[in-house]
């Protein structure tokens, strides 16, 4: 079926690659425009509707007609000379809140698909604080605050409302919602373009160093953004008709796999395409490219699968932000791995040897070098290697001993937002920007009064940690009230989580009215639910991902014992990556935790995509067993042959993962992520998997092993004259140049010979 496909995208390469440029083209058009409409900033709806927070939103929406508006922002008015506010200043406010309240913003004219985001803010009174230094006003605006449309409305509002109460010897500071949102925004923009091209520019410069070719730099750049616009198109037109929403990080996630894995995949092409044509000097670059991809696509197409397979068990998830997340990777995955069998090969027919030039030492095959010697060196000791490995695994996964997860916000930007929160949290209770509520809804249909409540909130207001309790709020039906509350403690943080989710909700099950049931929710409340719901994810995901992943791998290599190593080494590496982020973060840097999020995120990331390596390094491994030499020359001329690929490969995906820590809110997950890539392509799959290789032998294709006298896989098991250790000797001459290579160090033939056959 590979060979198939990839035959006839060279056969018709030109046609191929029109194809993928339209797709591109149009997709990626679709995808930027309709974006917005299928993410979801609100982590509340992302909720099973079983926890508390959920069924009081619910009670929020269905009796009081409102939802938590990830928009809602809050204004702080003060004196510009630092005075108290006086009485005209508070009728000030008043008539400058209602003027900003009825004021319609016209939004910039929207692109194509886009949303038109004009409309009238909604602008209500707040809080003033106890020494009347400064009054709040609570602002709310409809739509995603990811849209760089609505932000640009925010923008105009708040120039607008900085205008109007400067005339009255006014300032005002925003917080919270979209302010926040669009203050970090706007502090990473440059260095989100400043990292972007640092990537960009490793890419290209290991290309370069590596082919000596500008076509073989820019080439596979250029086609992954074109795939990459294909499957942003794909991710979205699938949401939009499966009518789930995604998380604001999905695309930028997306973009990430994609720009690395893309290129993994080319410069896996690459270096066997130059392969063929230093072997095959008069094959026409069509045939030597559709050869490459089918001794290729089988690995790839593992590789791909792998990745698809792990993430798509988040779909089993309850947690929706996981849910919607590997489904939404896995299609854009798929794309990928239709292009890698497509496109790609369809480039290679095109640029054909051009694609190298104007170097010519590749023409030559060099029996030498670094990779040669690393594969000398592990092939000939194997057990240091691989002992070493383990001990610095090991080392690394001790670091993951006493690892506590946090929901903290961790390095948030000194922004404007930052700063006006702080300042409100001097003279007010620290949630009074993200209050809580206490939903009492009525369990036999009768009606709430007001005065049965007063127990209620009475025992909430003493509760150590709330800072003050409202009165409460009738629905319309009176089956239904609210009580909203503010904490003295910061929403975003493990002692808020711990507050609400123990003593307040506690307390407001024990002091409900009889014939009622009580709910809170708040921003403290919902993540509170998340920990619980991810933990219980954590236990259903790895153990089913780990399942998948080692059936491709053993569909693949068509072996027990095989599967059996390479999950091993994974699995280290997971713990290794795990360890030393935890030493990093929750050690080093003192946070509470590491991010709740990273085990999960790192397990599929490292597990799934650092097994791209191994695959290729095991595959070659077996291609070169079945040939006629011994198990350790075999693993040798394997890592010399794949060292190069993987290096590269394993360096530019670090690299792209590694951007991700430009941003505080993924500097976790940008530096492990980056580190768990950098440990699976240069110590797993370049020393620990062939040092365990070479140690076992042919017996690591048990039941099954390479016959190297046909090259094949044989099921039966080798007779005495089979098994017995044979010296290499080097093949007769002939037409084409042996792929192993002439020159043998001495050194290596003795090992070889007491090595395992």
């Amino acid at each position: 079926m590979i060979r198939k496909l990839t035959s006839f995208s060279t056969r018709h390469r030109w046609m191929t690659v029109v194809v993928w440029t339209i797709l591109g083209a149009a997709l990626s058009f679709v995808g930027q425009a309709m974006m917005f409409d299928v993410t979801d900033s609100q982590a509340g709806d992302f909720l099973p509707k079983k926890y508390d927070s959920a069924v009081a939103l619910r009670t929020a929406e269905e009796k009081f007609g409102t939802r938590p508006d990830p928009n809602a922002l809050t204004v702080l008015v003060a004196r510009d000379d630092g005075g108290k506010l006086t009485a005209g200043d508070q009728r000030r406010i008043d008539g400058t809140a209602a003027g900003l309240g009825r004021a319609r913003i016209v939004a910039a004219k929207p692109e194509p698909l886009r949303k038109d985001h004009s409309q009238t803010p909604r602008v209500s009174p707040g809080a003033v604080a106890p020494d009347k230094s400064f009054r709040l006003l609570t602002v709310s605006l409809d739509g995603n605050p990811q849209d760089t449309g609505l932000q640009d409305v925010y923008k105009k509002f708040r120039h607008s409302a900085q205008e109007k109460f400067a005339d009255g010897g006014l300032r005002v500071g925003f917080t919270g919602g979209i302010a926040s949102t669009v203050d970090d925004t706007d502090a990473e923009a440059t260095t989100g373009k400043v990292v972007s091209s640092l990537t960009m520019g490793l890419i290209v410069l290991l290309n370069v160093a590596v082919f000596r070719s500008l076509a073989a730099a820019l080439v596979p750049l250029i086609a992954v953004a074109l795939i990459g616009g294909v499957a942003s198109g794909a991710v979205v037109g699938a949401a939009k008709l499966a009518g789930i929403d995604l998380d604001p990080s999905t695309p930028s996630l997306i973009g990430v796999v994609l720009l690395g894995i893309g290129i993994d995949y080319f410069l896996f092409l690459m270096f066997r395409f130059r392969e063929q044509l230093r072997n095959h000097p008069g094959q026409d670059a069509r045939t030597a490219a559709a050869e490459t991809t089918g001794r290729v696509g089988g690995a790839i197409t593992s590789a791909a699968l792998t990745i698809v397979a792990a993430f798509a068990t988040l779909g089993l998830a309850s947690f929706g932000q996981f849910r919607v997340l590997g489904p939404a990777i896995a299609v854009a995955v798929l794309v990928m791995l239709l292009a890698s069998l497509t496109l790609m090969p369809a480039l290679l027919a095109v640029f054909g040897r051009g694609m190298f030039w104007p170097a010519r030492a590749w023409k030559k095959e060099r029996t030498g070098g670094l990779a040669a010697r690393l594969g000398h060196a592990v092939s000939s000791r194997p057990l240091r290697y691989a002992l070493g490995s383990l001990v610095l695994l090991g080392a690394l996964g001790a670091g993951a001993l006493g690892m506590k997860m946090s929901y903290d916000q961790q390095g948030l930007h000194e922004t404007a937002a930052v700063r006006t929160a702080e300042q409100i949290s001097r003279s007010l209770p620290a949630g009074v920007s993200d209050p809580h509520s206490v939903y009492v809804r009525s369990t036999d249909g009768g009606e709430i009064k007001a005065g049965s409540l007063t127990g209620m909130t009475r025992e909430l207001g003493r509760t150590e940690g709330v800072g003050q309790v409202g009165r409460p709020v009738l629905s319309k039906d009176r089956t239904a009230a609210r009580v909203d509350l503010f904490l003295s403690v910061e929403s975003a943080t493990q002692k808020a989580r711990d507050l609400v989710s123990g003593p307040v909700r506690e307390t407001a099950a024990r002091t409900t009215p009889k014939g009622t049931e009580a709910h809170v929710t708040g921003t403290a409340a919902v993540f509170a639910d998340i920990s619980t719901a991810v933990e219980k994810d954590l236990r259903l995901v790895f153990p089913v991902a780990a399942l998948l992943i080692a059936v491709i791998l053993f569909l693949l290599l068509r072996s027990l014992l095989a599967p059996v190593v390479l999950m091993i080494a994974v699995g280290l590496g997971f713990l290794g990556t795990l360890g030393a982020s935890t030493l990093v973060f929750q050690h080093g840097m003192d946070r509470p935790g590491v991010s709740f999020t990273l085990p999960l995120v790192l397990f599929l990331f490292v597990v799934a995509l650092g097994t791209d390596y191994n695959i290729l390094i095991t595959d070659r491994i077996r291609e070169e067993m079945a040939k006629p030499v011994t198990a350790r020359r075999a693993v040798a001329e394997a890592v010399r042959h794949t060292a190069p690929a993987i290096a590269t490969a394993g360096i530019v995906l670090a690299g792209s993962f590694a951007s991700l820590a430009a941003s505080p809110a993924t500097q976790e997950i940008g530096f492990a992520t980056g580190l768990g890539i950098l440990l699976s392509s240069l110590v797993l799959s370049l020393v620990l998997v062939p040092a365990l290789a070479a140690i076992l032998g042919r017996g690591l294709w048990w039941p099954r092993r390479p016959d190297r006298t046909s090259g094949r896989t044989s099921g039966r098991t080798p007779g005495r004259r089979h098994a017995q250790r044979e010296p290499f000797q080097a093949p007769a001459a002939g037409p084409e140049p042996a792929r192993w290579g002439h020159e043998l160090d001495p050194a290596l033939l003795r090992s070889d010979q007491r090595g395992r056959g």
